[in-house]
């Protein structure tokens, strides 16, 4: 295990070079600069902001600075807000964003799970129809779309629920609501598909002779090894309500980071790109190494030697 945990903190730090590397290169291959649109600078003052910020230096000058400043975790100050920092803007979004994916990854592991176990219980009845119509319903339909949707008819028609903005728990539910629906279907599907395999396995079939109810069985045999697939899924549902949380945060006009790392494309403040892009890939990176953590202890069969498995 420990050998494994070694390995991949090794293909991390790899990632992470690549990722640098690449975001950097596209900054620099796109067209413009970072005061192109402050129209009314005259070119001295221009000359003296690349100068400060080191956009003067030439491209390997910069390429090195970004890599130091990466490894110190360092990420410069914002070049279209005074006097802010890019760490100073992680540690004030980042815990907003951060408190909206976990609520969103409880309800959709939660949820979805429920109801795949339900539809597979039923199976080819009225109950699993139902559940797996939602479950579709839910890969389907965008989250912007959904929000829109919660946005109009729950708060503005029936005002249930706030339409925007962050002042307490209530106004996180309907945005992470957003974000979960679709992670929502799309556990209940894997969940469903797993737990229809393992009703078919020799042991179910000796806990139903033996008189076991079919809610015991779910509970201290099949759900444990249906969860196999979901506890996978972890890793790409973590980027899900990470990265697919900004137009959602843009939605409800909510303070996190995503709302900061879209407006730093579009005003091309480089070093707040850099800075939330390797942010966002190193929460990313050690998701998916402790997603294939949980999945050996679920599963004891399953023995982490190096980087294989067996």
């Amino acid at each position: 295990m420990i050998n494994y945990i070694l390995k991949r903190l090794l293909y991390i730090l790899l990632a992470l070079f690549v990722i640098i590397t690449i975001t950097f290169f596209l900054m620099r291959l796109a067209p413009g600069s970072p005061f192109a649109s402050e129209r009314n600078f005259p070119p001295q003052i221009e000359e003296n902001l690349n100068k400060t910020y080191g956009l003067d230096n030439p491209w390997y000058i910069q390429y090195k600075d970004y890599l130091v400043d990466s490894a110190t975790f360092n990420f410069g100050e914002s070049m279209k807000y005074k006097a802010r920092s890019t760490n100073d803007m992680i540690s004030e979004s980042f815990p907003v964003s951060l408190t909206l994916g976990i609520e969103a990854m409880l309800l959709a592991v939660g949820f979805g799970v429920l109801i795949g176990a339900f539809s597979a219980l039923y199976h080819n009845k009225f109950p699993d129809y139902l559940a797996t119509s939602f479950a579709v319903l839910g890969i389907s339909v965008p989250s912007f779309i959904l929000a829109g949707l919660m946005q109009y008819f729950l708060a503005y028609e029936l005002k249930l629920f706030p339409i925007s903005g962050w002042k307490g728990f209530i106004y996180s539910v309907l945005p992470a609501l957003a974000i979960a629906f679709t992670h929502m279907g799309f556990i209940a599907k894997l969940t469903r598909s797993s737990m229809l395999e393992q009703n078919n396995s020799d042991y179910v079939k000796m806990a139903r002779a033996k008189g076991l109810g079919k809610w015991t069985i779910v509970f201290r045999h099949t759900l444990r090894n249906a969860l196999l697939p979901v506890v996978t899924y972890l890793g790409p549902l973590t980027a899900g309500v990470v990265t697919g949380s900004f137009i959602v945060e843009h939605i409800f006009a909510i303070p996190g980071l995503g709302k900061h790392f879209v407006q730093s494309i579009t005003n091309r403040d480089y070093t707040v790109i850099m800075g939330t892009t390797v942010f966002y890939s190193i929460i990313l990176l050690f998701a998916v190494l402790i997603v294939d953590i949980l999945y050996s202890l679920i599963d004891p069969r399953i023995k982490l030697k190096g980087a294989k498995k067996s």
